[in-house]
């Protein structure tokens, strides 16, 4: 079931690329612009989902990406407004998914809102981190999509978490085999230390040994067209955020010629597996 309920979105297609779509500071959070207000972050929102529907993208994320410092428990203001922003964007012509930085259950609460097909969280282990003491809670947020009745909603687990250290001997390889057979991940990501910057090859061959074809593994920062065909020789897929933006900086627009160049990295490599 774990396996299925991911690789259908695509309809069996090969190495899924997952574009974000950065939403601005939401209210509430010190960076909002309150002159733009709500409407504001529709608009830019909407700016850059255009520019990514009108190229070969597999599915687009709706991120809280600007909501720095981030916060490990959502406010209730954040979860409103980015339910309004994904209902109004939520394109229908492809899956489309959700991440709340760093709220496993709010991420899932605006997916079954919405509609989401998946959403990124992380959602074992324990962590130091910019946030402080991170500690997850994998069996709470799988019994939460039970209560919602949202059981279609596909859950990535990051494995390796930006902005944090694991307090623990493990290796990302035992890490990723524990989230598919005791955590029940629908697919496991692996990340490098913050946004933009990518993981070890090694890291991600680790978990890619040690899950085999159970559930999909997915690079999840730092790719980029200079870099992901490398990271498709091994990964099942990627999701990209900063290397399609304006100067490959992630608070940037999404450049239209980043996007296309990316994709085109990544065509040779899609097609031979």
């Amino acid at each position: 079931m774990a396996a299925g309920r991911f690789r259908e979105l695509f309809d069996g297609g090969a190495k899924p690329i997952i574009a974000m779509v950065h939403l601005p500071p939401l209210p509430g959070t010190p960076l909002y612009d309150e002159q733009s207000g709500v409407a504001g972050l529709i608009e830019s929102a909407a700016r850059d989902l255009d520019v990514l529907r009108a190229h070969d993208v597999d599915a687009v994320m709706f991120c809280n990406e600007g909501d720095r410092p981030y916060s490990l428990r959502a406010g209730i203001e954040g979860v409103s407004v980015m339910t309004r922003v994904v209902t109004e964007l939520a394109p229908k012509d492809r899956p489309f998914g959700v991440d709340f930085l760093w709220d496993a259950q709010a991420a899932l609460a605006i997916a079954a809102a919405t509609g989401a097909a998946f959403i990124r969280e992380v959602t074992t282990g324990v962590y130091e981190s910019d946030m402080g003491l991170w500690n997850t809670d994998a069996a709470g947020l799988l019994r939460y999509r039970r209560q919602l009745g949202a059981d279609h909603v596909a859950i990535m687990m990051n494995v390796t978490p930006e902005f944090a250290s694991p307090l623990g001997r493990r290796t990302v390889g035992q890490v990723a085999r524990s989230a598919v057979v005791s955590s029940l991940a629908d697919a496991v990501l692996v990340s490098g230390p913050m946004a933009g910057a990518e993981p070890a090859i090694d890291a991600l061959q680790q978990a890619k040994g040690a899950v085999g074809d159970a559930v999909p593994v997915l690079v999840n920062t730092g790719t980029k067209s200079t870099n992901i065909a490398a990271f498709l020789g091994v990964a099942d897929g990627a999701v990209v955020g900063s290397d399609l933006k304006v100067d490959g900086y992630t608070w940037n627009p999404v450049d239209p010629d980043r996007v296309e160049r990316f994709l085109q990295a990544a065509r040779s490599p899609r097609a031979a597996s």
